[in-house]
């Protein structure tokens, strides 16, 4: 059995239902994506496995627990998330903020220790933030914010890590930059990653395993070479499109139809439609 799954749940927020009857595994050490069109449920599934949202019906299992049911501290120590959007108290430095990853770890018997700091150093230099440390949170801009928090996603040091849309607000190298970091994290530390990411090429560059969402559905989910094809993109996001090799990894890389090729089909349509009216 995985470490973390949903079986059969339904999601909703004030009685809008998202999903239901849902069913995922996360394969344990895989560096799982999540991908689907806006609104199709990717982070309501994200938060029902992190625990932030309890399903209406069904249950999410962490270690073969029902995860509402495992104490607070014991989750926070097996399992990090970086929400969507994270705000931080007022006049919190940088490495403040940071070392708040390691609460999980604190108790009566362990208080902050020379490992905390040096996990606490190590999350801000692998994320580029560390000559950041002295600087308030709310000054910086909005990607410096985002490696923040993903340095104190990190500094949790658990062994599953849950980011939702991870590379918001960043330019497109520090977006390689944390996706290569996850990757790391997956490969050498052995963790696992569930991201929700928006960029069905970067989804399919470093994903082991992708789940493909739409209208609270899987539509489909394995890996990225064995899934990702034109008739899928269609289906989940209504692109027309070729799916080719990358030349840089040999994954899956998505290449949308011309403009013309795209809006052709459906003037077409369009007109055969108009002219049936007419006959």
């Amino acid at each position: 059995m995985n470490r973390l799954s949903a079986e059969d749940v339904t999601l909703a927020y004030d009685q809008r239902v998202i999903a239901e009857q849902l069913s995922v595994e996360i394969p344990d050490n895989s560096f799982t994506v999540i991908v689907g069109p806006n609104a199709c449920g990717k982070s309501t599934l994200l938060r029902a496995l992190s625990r932030m949202l309890r399903p209406s019906s069904g249950r999410v299992l962490l270690d073969g627990q029902v995860i509402q049911s495992m104490p607070a501290k014991k989750v926070a120590r097996t399992l990090g998330l970086l929400p969507q959007s994270s705000i931080a108290p007022d006049g919190i430095t940088v490495g403040d903020l940071v070392g708040r990853g390691r609460y999980p770890h604190q108790g009566l018997l362990r208080q902050w220790s020379s490992e905390d700091e040096r996990i606490v150093r190590e999350s801000m230099a692998s994320t580029g933030v560390a000559e950041l440390a002295d600087r308030l949170v709310d000054e910086l801009s909005g990607g410096q914010r985002q490696r923040v928090w993903i340095a104190m996603a990190l500094a949790q040091q658990t062994p599953l890590l849950l980011l939702d849309e991870p590379t918001t607000y960043l330019d497109i190298q520090h977006q390689i930059d944390v996706l290569d970091l996850c990757a790391e994290l997956h490969e050498e530390q052995g963790r696992t990653l569930v991201a929700v990411l928006h960029d069905l090429n970067h989804a399919a560059r470093y994903a082991t395993h992708l789940i493909a969402l739409r209208d609270g559905s899987v539509v489909a989910e394995g890996a990225p070479r064995d899934i990702v094809t034109a008739g899928l993109v269609e289906e989940v996001f209504g692109l027309r499109c070729q799916v080719i090799e990358d030349p840089e990894t040999g994954t899956p890389l998505v290449v949308p139809a011309a403009r013309r090729a795209r809006t052709g089909s459906g003037i077409a349509a369009a007109t055969a439609t108009a002219g049936v009216g007419k006959d």
